[in-house]
C-alpha cells in the first residue's frame, strides 16, 4: 500500500515537471516515469481454425458442374458455411461420428453428403445442410450400395445432392415423398472423366441388375453423366419416370 501511495505521487510530480526537465532528472526517477514496454500484456493468441480434413475436404475433386453442380456448393464453399458457425461443426462432427460407427465414413468425401439441391439459390436456401439425427440411418444401405457395387462398377464418385428438407424439396418439384427428403438417395456422378455417359450407364445397370434388390436400390439417370441412386425401394426409371424407359433394360 505504501509502494502504490508513492508511486501515485511520484506520478502526479511528474505531471507537473516540464518535458525538457525530465532529461536532467534522476537515472532512477526515469526508470519508474517511462512506460516499459517490455512488461506490457502479451497479445492474445491466434487460435488456428481446426482442420476440416476430417470431414474429407482433403479429397475434393475437380467438380462436375456439367452434370449439375451449382454454383456455391465447391469444396471451397463448403469450407466457408462450417466456418460460419460452430453449430454447423458440431452437427458435422455428431454425423462423422454417427457414419464412423457403420463403417462409412469414407465411401464419398462426407462433406459432400451434405449438399442440398442444386436449385438452392433459386429457393432461396442452404447450399448446404446437415440432415436431422432421426433421417441418418436412411443413408445407411445406399452408402453400402454405392460401396459394394457403384465404386467397384466406376471407380470413385462424386456426390452432387443429397437432403432437401421439405421447403427445398417443394421448391425443386421434388414429390412430397421424395428419397431425398427422407434422405434415402444421392445423386451422384463418376470422378473419372474418362468414363463416357453410355460405359457408366453400363456399368451402374448391371450393379443394379445384380445387387439392387438386396439393398432395395431405386435407379434413375438424369443428363450428362448424373444419376440417382436410393434405397427406398427396388425400382429403375427412365426420363419420363416410367421403369420401360430405363436405360437399363439393354443390360438386364
Amino acid at each position: 500500500m505504501l509502494h502504490f501511495i508513492r508511486a501515485t505521487a511520484l506520478g502526479a510530480a511528474l505531471l507537473l515537471v516540464p518535458a525538457a526537465s525530465l532529461s536532467s532528472a534522476p537515472e532512477a526517477v526515469l526508470r519508474h516515469a517511462v512506460v516499459r514496454t517490455d512488461a506490457a500484456s502479451p497479445a492474445p493468441k491466434k487460435v488456428a481454425p481446426a482442420p476440416l480434413s476430417e470431414f474429407g475436404l482433403d479429397a475434393a475433386h475437380d467438380h462436375e458442374h456439367a452434370s449439375g453442380l451449382a454454383p456455391g456448393q465447391t469444396a471451397q464453399d463448403f469450407e466457408a458455411w462450417a466456418r460460419r458457425s460452430p453449430a454447423n461443426i458440431r452437427e458435422l462432427g455428431a454425423f462423422r461420428d454417427y457414419l464412423a460407427a457403420q463403417g462409412l465414413e469414407s465411401v464419398v468425401p462426407m462433406w459432400q453428403l451434405i449438399r442440398t439441391s442444386s436449385s438452392w439459390r433459386e429457393c432461396d436456401a442452404q447450399p448446404f445442410e446437415v440432415p436431422p439425427p432421426d433421417k441418418w440411418e436412411r443413408i445407411v444401405k445406399t452408402l453400402k450400395f454405392v460401396r459394394d457395387d457403384v465404386i467397384p462398377s466406376v471407380g470413385e464418385v462424386e456426390t452432387l445432392s443429397a437432403y432437401r428438407n421439405g421447403e427445398l424439396n417443394a421448391c425443386s418439384n421434388g414429390a412430397p415423398k421424395s428419397a431425398h427428403r427422407e434422405f434415402f438417395a444421392l445423386d451422384l456422378t463418376p470422378v473419372n472423366k474418362a468414363l463416357d455417359r453410355s460405359e457408366m450407364i453400363g456399368s451402374v445397370c448391371k450393379a443394379h441388375a445384380r445387387d439392387g434388390q438386396t439393398y432395395n436400390v431405386g435407379l434413375g439417370f438424369y443428363t450428362g453423366r448424373r444419376f440417382h441412386v436410393d434405397s427406398s425401394g427396388f425400382r429403375k426409371w427412365g426420363a419420363n419416370g416410367k421403369g420401360a424407359t430405363s436405360p437399363c433394360v439393354n443390360y438386364g
